[in-house]
């Protein structure tokens, strides 16, 4: 659809893309929001890609409105937006503002962000009383220029790359012009704290895991020690093939695991970087044990680690300040009972006990990841108590529905009743 026509919405959810197979923890929160009561309208800067879907975007009915992502692509309805904006009271202030900003980032997209801005300002239902974006870099812009020409409060959940790839001016301007934020872990909410002029406007909040959706399982049947050339220990990984996930330090650990241990390496996953990485494993001789399986849906992604015996996660930071903020795949991987090995960057340790719910090793070291996945390739009895511990700590502390009732009340919902007993 091209205009905004739900006039019962009372919340536009401004995305970067929508929907998504590797960004399942928006798609989960939506669906929970909904179910709390809220009316949402999900706004995209971005069509989608991805060939398939998961269940859950199956059942979020909130009406979907892209944003032309280019300007050019669609003049009139820009021209027509901006036409309909200037005779808004907000919309000098909100012209000067992104000119401030247009000076000190001279990109076309800054541009692009304040034409998506008009047609969002101007397409919104009618009784739209606030304005949530997921992401602080351009959703977040959006929305901020959007709240500026219409005079709607504005809000946003911060992640990871949106945080560490901002420069520090423009985290400290919106942090002043929005209500509240959201962030999930506990790094980034001390960084934006540290930013933000009122420190109360940023708050924790973990995504968790929705575990209705990934059921207790009981565990494997199989115990695979890497003896057995017909058994090989299975190692997978989830993730988009992109810098910061580290899948060429991952490449240059599995080729240098001992000779005597069997194993097979399962990536599922898109991402620009998997032609290079593919190339990489040919020139290492690895390969033959490799099975690249691209974006998979969320019941195939399941299915692969009850199969997998150890999950593995080599994050790093990027050169360019990207990261992962905590995966939520590891919680996947965990609710599923897989061994985890994974880096010690960012907020994985605030999910993974060294030692205790899996294994961390420093980020861009190949050899200190291949020392991990072999122990644990040869000791399943260590795998299981891993894999017992992390679940167990999963359940207790990262089930999603101990957090969804706290951010559904930011954005207007009534409390649920004691008889209901949901969200908290």
């Amino acid at each position: 659809m091209s205009t905004m026509e739900n006039e019962n919405t009372e919340i536009v959810v401004v995305l970067k893309g929508y929907p998504r197979l590797s960004e399942t923890f928006i798609a989960q929160e939506l669906l929970a929001l909904e179910r709390r009561g809220l009316k949402l309208n999900i706004v995209s800067l971005r069509h989608p890609t991805d060939k398939t879907t998961h269940p859950v975007h199956q059942e979020i009915t909130a009406s979907v409105n892209y944003l032309p992502e280019y300007l050019y692509q669609e003049p009139l309805r820009v021209l027509k937006s901006w036409w309909r904006a200037r005779r808004l009271s907000g919309y000098r202030k909100a012209r000067a503002t992104w000119l401030k900003d247009l000076w000190r980032d001279l990109t076309p997209n800054r541009v692009r962000r304040f034409g998506q801005a008009l047609v969002l300002a101007t397409e919104m239902p009618v009784g739209t009383r606030v304005i949530y974006a997921h992401f602080l870099h351009t959703p977040a812009s959006v929305a901020r220029y959007a709240s500026l020409v219409t005079g709607l409060e504005w809000s946003c959940s911060a992640h990871a790359k949106d945080i560490w790839t901002s420069p520090e001016w423009e985290l400290r301007e919106k942090l002043s012009e929005l209500s509240w934020l959201v962030t999930c872990t506990s790094i980034n909410a001390d960084y934006l704290s540290r930013l933000a002029a009122d420190e109360t406007k940023v708050s924790l909040m973990y995504h968790g895991l929705d575990l209705t959706r990934f059921g207790e399982f009981t565990g494997r049947l199989h115990v695979r020690d890497g003896r057995d050339a017909d058994a090989p220990v299975e190692i997978l990984s989830v993730g988009r093939a992109v810098a910061k996930k580290g899948y060429d330090d991952l490449l240059n650990a599995l080729a240098t695991l001992p000779d005597d241990i069997n194993w097979k390496f399962t990536h599922i996953g898109g991402g620009p970087l998997l032609d290079r990485l593919k190339v990489q494993a040919s020139d290492l001789g690895i390969a033959d044990q490799l099975d690249w399986r691209g974006a998979l849906p969320q019941g195939e992604v399941l299915q692969a680690l009850q199969k997998a015996d150890v999950f593995v996660l080599a994050s790093r930071i990027a050169d360019d300040g990207d990261r992962d903020g905590l995966p939520n795949v590891l919680m996947e991987a965990q609710s599923q009972k897989a061994a985890v090995v994974a880096t010690n960057v960012s907020a994985i340790p605030e999910l993974v006990i060294d030692g205790e719910t899996g294994l961390l090793v420093p980020e861009r070291d190949p050899a200190a990841m291949a020392m991990a996945l072999a122990r644990l390739c040869r000791e399943p009895d260590l795998r299981q108590q891993f894999s017992d511990k992390g679940n167990r700590r999963l359940r207790e502390l990262f089930d999603a529905n101990r957090w969804i009732g706290s951010l559904a009340e930011k954005l207007g919902a009534s409390p649920p009743s004691r008889k209901t007993g949901t969200g908290s």
